[in-house]
């Protein structure tokens, strides 16, 4: 983020979006908040991709390229998480009303989740074109 902030000192109010968005994603109590501070977030790189666009010595430079690489990671990172997470909360979901697993959920007070759910047209890949 350094390297960045060097290359386009005027472009601040995009990066502190980026901080931003990054602080509420760490810091999101149920899922609900963590999947829309994760669609703010998506959305503040979205800019800081498009500043590098307007940017090319900001492209060339090895630390930016390290910099996508490791946010293409995280973010493949990411989904893999919600994947998971939604997989486990359909079988608690289906385990929830299905018999016999009915009887023991109502005893312990088991009950249904819900999904991570993520806007619709951050369901798309972020396209980042250098």
């Amino acid at each position: 983020m350094e390297t960045v902030k060097g290359y386009a000192k005027h472009e601040k109010e995009t990066f502190n979006q980026v901080t931003q968005a990054r602080a509420q994603a760490i810091n999101a109590t149920g899922v609900k908040q963590q999947a829309e501070a994760e669609n703010m977030l998506t959305g503040a790189l979205k800019s800081l991709f498009a500043v590098a666009e307007n940017y090319p010595e900001l492209k060339a430079n090895q630390n930016f390229m390290d910099l996508q690489s490791t946010l293409s990671e995280i973010e493949d990172q990411i989904q893999n998480a919600r994947r998971y997470y939604n997989a486990v909360v359909r079988e608690l979901n289906i385990k929830c009303e299905s018999f016999p697993s009915v009887i023991v959920a109502n005893m312990f007070s088991f009950k249904k989740r819900e999904f991570f759910e993520i806007a619709g047209e951050e369901r798309q890949n972020v396209q980042v074109k250098f």
